[in-house]
């Protein structure tokens, strides 16, 4: 059923041009890699690189649920094991007639337009390890950060109606959140607050009125670097981006439509109330706004799923929002006529044990855990893999990091095989060692 055939290697890529030389390394000297951007452009033709796949979604809302929420309780119950396998929290059926954990009563009604993956595995079972696996899609190393997968997008295609290309709910604390080897340019734009709070405020669209001062700054420092040895036309041309780079900042910080982007009061009370009262729903609210406007990447980090001790009842505590706002939000999307557009994932580190423990919680469990998905190109209604009577390991199609990603990344238009160029002017592929879950595809 899945195809587990790597990709191939493209050809290195070749000699720059001078120009394309100073673009990368005046940009580089100052923090700002816009000349990557370009760079890469001219690399790719060199190099003959294949097209890009043609794009089916044009914006992700991808939910992290740090900390390790259980698959056994959400979206791989195991109701006929025995209670202190299965736990207390019970099942229910979906409108598809496959079962969900017994609090997603309202996830159950849409269970035909998502896509459940029960098989994802890897063998990271410390939280650093595992977040690291499912927000880059690479394992760790010693040697090199790898982007996040939102910076990959920010750095393939760029801002969008004056909104960042990548935007963290409610913080990008997290550093697998982070741009990796890619300048900071490609990082998250933090939020910096609970949009279900009173008064919610986005702290960075009030910026001091410093970008046209900063950028002076960055040109003085750009000049005193340019000599003899280059002309005056290539100066103006790295010149010319820097300004392009400072004038999307401030389309950030002037925009109108921007800044309504981010004013959830804006939104009527009944949809307010149909997301959810609640931190998790009003982050996917939010959410639905930012790619409404343009967002291309929006990241909602939902903490609080460590569930070493009285899983039961933690869940019982935790599981509601996040039923009721991510069935809406499906719902909401659908109804707008976005859904086809934005794809939808639901990730976690790692699943729980499968046996409940001596405090009644389940303890950290990478070989076997679950990934929701919705929208975006993917099938309705469906299932990917299976675990074992218990839940413990993947009985079939298991599903790596890496092939999630490049599923991720080719819904997206971006080929997965693509080089971008890191420290030290290495070659790396944007995802590597993964295959496209085609079967998932619409």
């Amino acid at each position: 059923m899945m195809d587990f055939s790597h990709g191939q290697d493209c050809v290195c890529p070749g000699p720059v041009n001078r120009r394309e030389f100073l673009r990368v390394g005046a940009l580089t000297g100052l923090g700002l890699t816009l000349g990557d951007y370009f760079s890469m452009r001219a690399l790719a033709e060199e190099a003959g690189a294949a097209a890009a796949p043609a794009a089916k979604a044009d914006s992700v809302i991808f939910l992290f649920m740090a900390g390790g929420m259980s698959h056994l309780e959400t979206f791989d119950p195991k109701p006929f094991a025995p209670l202190e396998y299965r736990g207390e929290i019970g099942s229910v059926a979906t409108n598809t007639g496959d079962v969900f954990g017994g609090m997603f009563t309202n996830l159950a009604q849409v269970a035909d337009k998502m896509t459940i993956i029960r098989s994802m595995t890897h063998g990271e079972a410390a939280h650093e390890r595992g977040t690291h696996n499912m927000l880059t899609g690479y394992r760790p190393s010693p040697a090199i950060q790898y982007p996040s997968m939102g910076s990959v997008v920010s750095h393939e295609y760029g801002p969008r109606r004056d909104l960042p290309a990548y935007i963290a709910i409610p913080n990008a604390g997290d550093p697998f959140l982070s741009a990796g080897y890619l300048s900071s340019a490609y990082g998250p734009f933090s939020v910096g607050g609970e949009p279900q709070a009173d008064g919610f405020q986005v702290r960075d669209l009030n910026l001091p009125g410093g970008v046209d001062a900063a950028r002076m700054e960055q040109r003085k420092s750009l000049l005193a670097t340019v000599d003899h040895h280059f002309s005056s036309l290539e100066a103006t041309d790295v010149l010319s981006a820097m300004d392009s780079y400072y004038q999307r900042a401030y389309s950030l910080i002037s925009s109108q439509s921007a800044r309504e982007a981010f004013n959830v009061a804006a939104e009527p009370e009944e949809i307010r109330n149909e997301y959810g009262r609640t931190l998790f729903g009003q982050r996917l609210l939010l959410a639905r706004r930012l790619v409404e406007a343009g967002a291309r990447f929006v990241s909602v980090i939902d903490g609080g799923w460590d569930h070493h001790n009285n899983i039961r009842d933690a869940m019982r505590g935790q599981l509601p929002a996040v039923d009721q706002g991510l069935a809406t939000l499906v719902r909401d999307l659908d109804r707008r006529g976005l859904l086809q557009k934005t794809l939808i994932v639901m990730v976690t580190e790692f699943g729980r044990t499968v046996k409940i423990n001596a405090t009644g919680g389940r303890d950290h469990w990478p070989k076997a855990f679950s990934v929701a998905l919705a929208g975006g190109g993917t099938k309705g209604g469906a299932i990917w893999g299976q675990t074992d009577s218990r839940g413990g390991e993947p009985s079939r199609d298991p599903v790596s990091p890496e092939d999630l990603a490049t599923t991720i990344f080719t819904l997206l238009g971006i080929d997965p095989t693509r080089k971008l160029i890191s420290p030290g002017d290495r070659p790396i592929d944007i995802s590597r060692g993964g295959s496209v879950l085609y079967d998932l595809l619409a």
